[in-house]
Parts: structure tokens; C-alpha cells; sequence
């Protein structure tokens, strides 16, 4: 997995940007996202690749009794844990594919924009699969594959600079992917869909719910939101074990 996140240039520009600032609220796939979640009183819960603590501290005041974040970047468990320190989460600086998966342990699974960085989908979903409770959840949030196909993951623009279209390419050859994002240079994974769904169900889960990500009409306000109606960013899987 990249660990830019640990660069502090690259650190200091994500600080800036709303999600950062304002947490869940200011990201446009919340209000599907939160839907998803099972009820979480007295529950245990895992977040791969849990960034700032945003989800492990929506666990933790929904009733979770224990929560665990793991995040390969020590800059940001360091800032999870200074946001959220009047909650009982714990966390750990720990890769996702680092991590030892003790069989039936968590009754919630959650991940949000981290699997696009791993090269090969197929052992975290079984390893998810194992450390799930029966009838545990596994929830995640992955950019979408015509995402992650397109070219540079930008537009092509018009002479105004206004996009004109989004441009795919390559669909059906997965794996590395060069891309800018916040002015530096970053390396993610391309699945296709049949990849990471059936990835899923090879895994043992069955599929409860799949959602395109669209922002809400109350962002509709913000610069560039509306192009994101016009392709996928995200896909959103809800499976059970």
C-alpha cells in the first residue's frame, strides 16, 4: 500500500481539505454510507485504514464496545487519536495486509478509501471473512471502477477548462495506476467490478447492498460537486458473513 500519508508535505494538503476539517459531514458518500452501518450498541468493531478516526468515533458513539483502527501512516493514528480522545477507541499503526485477523472477533468490519491501494483484493476479503463474527458485516468503500480506469483519473476539458468528459481506458487490465492527487504523485490499484464483487461472494459473504456514491442535493453548492453526477467516484458494499 502507498504510504504518502506519512510524507508531510503531502500530510499538511490533506489536512486542508473539508473532509479533513469537517469530518463525515463534509463527505459526499456519508449520507448513503451511514445508512449501511448495522446497529452498533455492544458491538465489536475494525476499521482498515481508519485515516483521521472519523468512523471508529461514529462506532464508538453509536454504543460499539470496542473499536480498532489501523492505519500504516503513524501521522495519522497520531492525529486519530489526538481528534478522538474522549472516546474508547484503540488504535494502531498497522498496514491492512500486516495485520493478524483473529478468527471470529469482530461483529463490523469497515473501510473506507483504502482497498483501491491494495494490489490483490482476494486475501483481505478472506481474511475479513475469518475474523467476522457469524452474521458479521463487512462494509467498505472503494473508488469505482470507471474511476480508477480513468485516464490520469481526470477529465478531458474544454478550452474554458470546464470538463468535457471523463475518459476510460484500459478497463479490463487491472492493477497500478499513476495519478496526481493534492500535487503529488500517487500510486492505486484498478479492479474491475467483477473483480471486487466476486472477490466478495469467493470469499464466503453474501452481498446485502451495492451503491454508486452520489453527493447529496444539499452539496449541489460546491464547486465541481455536480460533475460528480455525471460518473461514478465510489462504490459502496455492504456483504455478510
Amino acid at each position: 500500500m502507498n504510504n504518502l500519508y506519512d510524507d508531510k508535505n503531502f500530510f499538511e494538503s490533506y489536512a486542508q481539505m473539508a473532509r479533513s476539517k469537517d469530518g463525515l459531514k463534509a463527505a459526499g458518500e456519508w449520507h448513503q454510507l451511514q445508512l449501511l452501518f448495522p446497529p452498533l450498541r455492544e458491538k465489536s468493531v475494525l476499521d482498515l485504514g481508519c485515516g483521521y478516526g472519523w468512523h471508529c468515533k461514529y462506532a464508538a458513539g453509536q454504543g460499539a464496545h470496542s473499536v480498532l483502527g489501523l492505519d500504516q501512516s503513524s501521522r495519522m493514528i497520531e492525529e486519530a487519536r489526538e481528534r478522538n480522545a474522549a472516546f474508547n477507541i484503540t488504535y494502531r499503526v498497522c498496514g491492512i495486509d500486516e495485520y493478524e485477523y483473529p478468527e471470529n472477533s469482530f461483529d463490523l468490519v469497515v473501510s473506507n478509501l483504502v482497498l483501491h491501494y491494495v494490489a490483490d483484493l482476494d486475501p483481505v476479503f478472506k481474511k475479513v471473512f475469518q475474523t467476522l463474527k457469524k452474521d458479521g458485516i463487512f462494509l467498505f468503500n472503494i473508488e469505482h471502477p470507471v474511476f480508477t480506469a480513468g485516464i490520469n483519473e481526470d477529465w478531458i476539458y474544454h478550452k474554458d477548462g470546464t470538463p468535457k468528459a471523463w475518459p476510460v481506458d484500459n478497463y479490463f487490465y487491472p492493477g497500478e495506476r499513476q495519478t496526481v492527487f493534492l500535487g503529488h504523485h500517487v500510486s492505486k490499484q484498478h479492479h474491475t467490478m467483477t473483480q471486487i464483487l466476486m472477490g466478495v461472494l469467493n470469499a464466503g459473504f453474501t452481498l446485502e447492498h451495492i451503491k454508486e456514491a452520489q453527493p447529496p442535493a444539499e452539496m449541489m453548492h460546491i464547486p465541481g460537486m455536480k460533475d460528480e453526477m455525471r460518473r461514478p467516484m465510489m462504490l459502496l458494499i455492504r456483504a455478510k458473513k
